[in-house]
């Protein structure tokens, strides 16, 4: 530590290596005076073999590592003191590289928060989920997610590429009785008895569901999550160990688990039997394993269960697909997060381009200055370490500043990321690893803004420098190729950005904007819960039978009681609420082979469901209530299904098969085939390859032929939907005083949030497009500035010998406007390159559009031009006789 110790105790450092230095002087005056020489001749020759103390002692102290400590100090000082004078310079480079790594920062906060610490528990990278996809082209359903009992079983015994595996079921809502009240939960689930384990994350209160809870005399116990803990008993810990009544059934609540565990979107968790765990499944793969290796095993499991009952429920042809737990949660939000890094990286770019360009452009100002130094001895390594200093300095500034503006970013980034898109389990934030890659991209972005102009400022001969008669004449003009392909680099970026950024902007504009077929305004629709006196036995028909004729005959009273609420014009039920959810169903249409897969959107609905939507008869007639009551097998379809299915004929009294009826586990009749009785126009409903409407083929039958687990009522309004809920309420008790209300809301507040997810790429990349076109106009101005300051003499001897203004004015726009041109080409042609990438994030707009590419060359020339303006009027004000004697 002797090299710590001469660090900060330099005068007694200075006076050891002095006396060091005379002690060897002496030394060698002594050997000489033995030698036989004298003493004044000892000492002459002694320190010419020495060479002058003064030049040994700095030779020593540039040997030591304090030394360049001390050296590297005094650059930061004198790069803190020469930014601190030209304070204009500072803050504009300071602010454009704190908005690229502001930015920056934000989306690493998003990226690593999602792709890295998504999920809480335990090995959650090697979670895997499958299911089943039938191959075939044509019959049978499109596959499957849920697995028997048996198939898990085998899956689990028989696989070597997982470590575990575990199952779940939705176990749907809950109705909780206190013993004052009957309160309606939200949905559970039902897990296989090594779910807790696999997932690894202690309880918060209690303790987890066990292997021991899967026994058939098992008492019945649940886990409980802590939202609902909080929510529903607020937070009181005397709950644990009580019993509760859920579905009838007295169960003991074991534990709480803690604010991020939250699998399977459900509120609390029952163990199913060990001998009966079913549903979807999720195995945690072995180290080294890959998911397309676990996936190919899992298939052949699957073939030979197939092989030994042909007759079960895997289709004919068949594969076993796989995917991450964390892909199969966020979906296509991980594009758009692959989307934001690329435009965030494209920001950076141009935000490190903007400061090289100023700071090249401050040290072709400065060569008269670095020039002096490097002939009073300074090497031009020293000066390349100062310059990278300064660049350092302004980088650290940038960060501190860019941090503080990524602080209140990602709060505005997160609310606008759409409810639902990610886990609930997933907290964004900045953390230590993102700091750090804030940190590297500060050194980054030093070496990007400084090395080049530092390169650049010291090579060549200093001579021509020192003899010129001004700033920059004659050979400083020699980095203005530099400067120039910085601001083409900004602009050619910028362009790419602010086309990205336009077509989701006309891509968002049709999707928010476009004709859906009918009118959601005024229209409510609510979901209905069951008491368990409705629930029925898969192994009990006549239960089935009993429950769909209660259902039914609710349903009959319901729609007709809400008909009466004032302010109500129609009311009808279906399955799902239009658009954005349905059913799909394969199609048999009586001598018609096909060889390709016919599917069609399909819906149950009640005889008034046209006329609450508004969607007008073409040809025929809807269904009667008479029909609906007496479950005829009756059907109307839509435009989009005529033309398709039945091409140049007319389809009213042909018959039409729903594939999807005859699936088992299903209350609907087994191969029959509906009477079409008429056609209606299309509505759009959404198309899950990518945020847009589209027209599909639909087929409506009566809802009283099968029996859903839930059903939707509708209710096209006068006044405010939302308004008429209360009275809604109130008719569902006079109905039947066991059934509820669960979700309810108006068809236009789906709508808003569906729009939300196009919208928040929208948002940042249009916010993103605004930053790199800010950054633009800075990096124009100040080398149009800077070009203008350098050619200061030039432009007054072209004003002494009779230039104009106009002439000025145009010579200098027009350097900045070729500038600008060589941008734009060089951003279309990246563009054309590089938009294909959004095809999937956009739709009812061309990758390729000519009014988006017009309109964003037309907003960058126009910038452009303006940035350029202010240094072009500049230019003219010059006084030539001022500008003549300009050093």
């Amino acid at each position: 530590m002797r090299w710590l110790r001469r660090l900060f105790q330099k005068s007694r450092a200075n006076d050891d290596l002095d006396r060091e230095l005379q002690f060897h002087l002496e030394q060698q005056i002594a050997d000489h005076v033995a030698a036989g020489l004298s003493l004044e001749e000892a000492r002459r020759r002694a320190n010419l073999e020495f060479g002058g103390l003064d030049l040994v002692k700095e030779e020593v102290r540039d040997t030591r590592w304090e030394t360049h400590l001390e050296n590297l100090f005094l650059d930061f000082r004198y790069a803190i003191r020469t930014l601190r004078n030209d304070r204009r310079f500072s803050l504009i480079a300071i602010f454009a590289l704190a908005l690229g790594i502001g930015a920056s920062t934000v989306v690493f906060s998003v990226v690593y928060n999602v792709f890295f610490q998504a999920l809480p528990y335990k090995y959650s990278d090697r979670s895997v989920v499958f299911e089943v996809r039938n191959t075939a082209d044509v019959g049978g359903s499109q596959g499957r997610a849920y697995f028997s009992s048996d198939e898990f079983r085998a899956f689990r015994e028989q696989n070597h590429a997982f470590e575990d595996m575990i199952a779940h079921g939705v176990v749907g809502r809950l109705f909780y009785d206190d013993g004052k009240s009957t309160r309606v939960l939200p949905s559970g689930a039902a897990v296989s008895t090594n779910t807790f384990d696999y997932l690894a994350v202690p309880p918060l209160l209690g303790r987890t569901i066990t292997e021991e809870d899967g026994r058939t005399a098992a008492p019945p116990v649940f886990v409980m999550n802590y939202r609902l803990w909080q929510r529903e008993f607020a937070g009181d810990p005397r709950i644990l160990g009580k019993s509760f009544i859920l579905h009838g059934t007295p169960m003991t609540l074991v534990g709480i688990m803690p604010a991020r565990f939250n699998p399977f979107g459900a509120s609390l968790w029952m163990p199913m039997r060990a001998d009966k765990a079913e549903g979807l499944l999720i195995g945690r793969l072995k180290p080294g394993v890959s998911v397309q290796a676990a996936g190919a095993e899992l298939d052949a499991i699957a073939h030979r269960l197939q092989k030994a009952n042909p007759r079960g429920t895997f289709p004919e042809n068949f594969t076993i697909v796989s995917q991450t737990l964390l892909d199969s949660l966020i979906g296509g939000f991980k594009k758009t997060l692959y989307a934001l890094l690329a435009a965030v990286f494209l920001l950076l770019l141009i935000a490190c381009s903007n400061v090289a360009n100023l700071l090249l452009a401050r040290a072709t100002a400065r060569e008269r200055e670095i020039a002096m130094r490097v002939t009073l001895g300074a090497t031009r390594g020293r000066l390349i370490r100062h310059l990278l200093v300064e660049s350092f300095v302004l980088a650290v500034a940038a960060c501190a500043v860019g941090c503080g503006l990524a602080y209140f970013g990602l709060n505005a980034v997160v609310a606008l990321i759409p409810a639902g898109t990610l886990p609930e389990e997933t907290v964004i934030r900045m953390n230590a690893p993102v700091l750090l890659l804030t940190l590297g991209t500060t050194f980054l972005s030093t070496i990007l803004c400084g090395l080049a102009p530092a390169l650049h400022v010291v090579r060549g001969d200093v001579q021509p420098r020192l003899t010129g008669s001004g700033i920059g004449i004659g050979k400083g003009f020699r980095h203005g190729k530099l400067r120039a392909v910085l601001v083409v680099a900004e602009v050619a970026l910028s362009i790419v950005l602010l086309i990205g950024a336009g077509l989701l902007m006309r891509s968002f504009l049709i999707l928010t904007r476009v004709d859906l077929g009918f009118d959601p305004k005024n229209v409510l629709y609510f979901e209905l819960t069951w008491p368990d006196s409705y629930n029925f036995s898969w192994s009990d028909p006549a239960s089935i039978i009993r429950v769909r004729t209660r259902k039914n005959s609710v349903t009959r009273q319901l729609l007709d009681r809400m008909k009466t609420v004032p302010g109500v014009l129609s009311a009808a039920e279906c399955d799902e609420a239009p658009p954005l959810k349905f059913d799909w169903t394969n199609v048999i249409i009586p001598g018609r082979p096909h060889v390709e897969r016919w599917e069609a959107r399909q819906e149950s609905v009640s005889e008034d469901y046209f006329q609450t939507l508004g969607v007008p008869l073409h040809r025929g007639r809807v269904f009667s209530e008479d029909e609906v009551n007496a479950a005829r097998y009756v059907a109307v379809i839509n435009e989009a299904f005529s033309r398709q299915y039945f091409p140049n004929e007319d389809p009213l009294g042909r018959k039409v098969k729903l594939e999807a009826f005859d699936q088992a586990y299903r209350d609907a009749p087994r191969d029959t085939y509906f009477e079409i009785v008429g056609v209606v126009a299309n509505y759009k409903s959404r198309d899950y390859e990518n945020p847009s409407w589209q027209e599909f083929p639909e087929v409506f039958i009566p809802y009283s032929v099968q029996m859903f687990y839930w059903r939707t009522f509708m209710a096209r309004t006068s006044v405010d939907a939302a308004s008429v809920l209360r009275s809604m309420a109130k008719e569902v008790g006079s109905a039947d005083p066991g059934v509820a209300i669960g979700t309810s809301g108006t068809l236009e507040a789906p709508l808003h949030e569906f729009y939300r997810g196009p919208q928040f790429e929208l948002v940042t990349l249009t916010g993103f497009s605004v930053i790199g076109l800010v950054l633009v106009v800075i990096g124009i101005f100040s080398v149009m500035a800077y070009t203008v300051s350098l050619q200061t003499r030039e432009i007054g001897v072209r004003m002494a010998l009779g230039a104009q203004q106009t002439s000025i004015l145009r010579l200098v726009l027009l350097n900045g406007f070729r500038l600008v041109a060589a941008g734009v080409l060089f951003g279309l042609l990246a563009s054309f390159a590089l938009t294909r990438f959004l095809a999937g994030q956009i739709s009812g707009v061309s990758v390729t559009d000519p009014w988006t590419f017009a309109a964003v060359v037309a907003v960058v020339v126009s910038v452009g031009v303006a940035a350029c303006l202010l240094p072009a009027r500049r230019a003219t004000r010059v006084d030539p006789i001022l500008a003549l004697r300009y050093e």
